[in-house]
């Protein structure tokens, strides 16, 4: 099933990312170019890059000049998470597209993709939580409350498993349908966010 082939793979990612540990550090994806392997290596791989972002942001000792830059390197990366999430449904509507979709089928709230967004950020709490919860220098009471927090997240994710599998699987059958909304963001685009086109004026 799709979520049992993903995961592993958000795994690997998180593995491999944390090797050496560094927002800037360029990213190796072992898999073949154009590949759904490759494409969700590389969502995973934006989805942790952003993960410690948020993290450094949050230093009360920041430097304000570098904290501004790291927004900006968040926003990006949010209009990069976006553009994957979409080529993830793209190959979803590719591979399901002959589907004779039957006259009572349903849609479903979120599309496969933006599900599988939810399983790629659910993989790193679940790496992070688990160093917490073994984490040797924190208090015994620290790692016990991490470690339910922990088995909370594992209990999500075989739920997870299941409601994707489920979701995938119904419509293959027909009985749902996929309908993609393109993410029109509207704070990034020249066009659209005030702030920006009253400056090209």
């Amino acid at each position: 099933m799709f979520s049992e082939f993903a995961f592993p793979i958000f795994e690997q990612s998180i593995k491999d990312y944390h090797v050496i540990d560094d927002v800037y550090q360029p990213t190796l994806n072992p898999y073949e170019k154009g590949s759904i392997e490759a494409l969700l290596y590389a969502k995973n791989w934006v989805d942790t890059v952003q993960w410690h972002y948020e993290d450094i942001i949050r230093d009360p000792n920041i430097d304000p000049v570098a904290a501004l830059d790291l927004k900006r390197k968040i926003d990006a990366s949010n209009q990069v998470r976006t553009d994957m999430v979409e080529y993830i449904d793209s190959y979803f509507l590719q591979k399901y597209k002959d589907v004779q979709v039957k006259p009572n089928a349903k849609i479903n709230t979120e599309s496969p993709a933006w599900a599988i967004d939810r399983l790629s950020i659910l993989a790193l709490k679940i790496y992070h939580m688990s160093e917490e919860a073994n984490r040797a220098e924190a208090t015994a009471e620290h790692r016990a409350k991490c470690q339910e927090k922990l088995n909370v997240l594992l209990d999500q994710k075989s739920d997870m498993f299941i409601s994707i599998n489920d979701l995938l699987t119904d419509i293959e059958n027909g009985d749902k349908f996929m309908k993609v909304y393109k993410q029109m963001k509207m704070y990034n685009d020249d066009d659209l966010n005030p702030v920006l086109y009253q400056n090209k004026k």
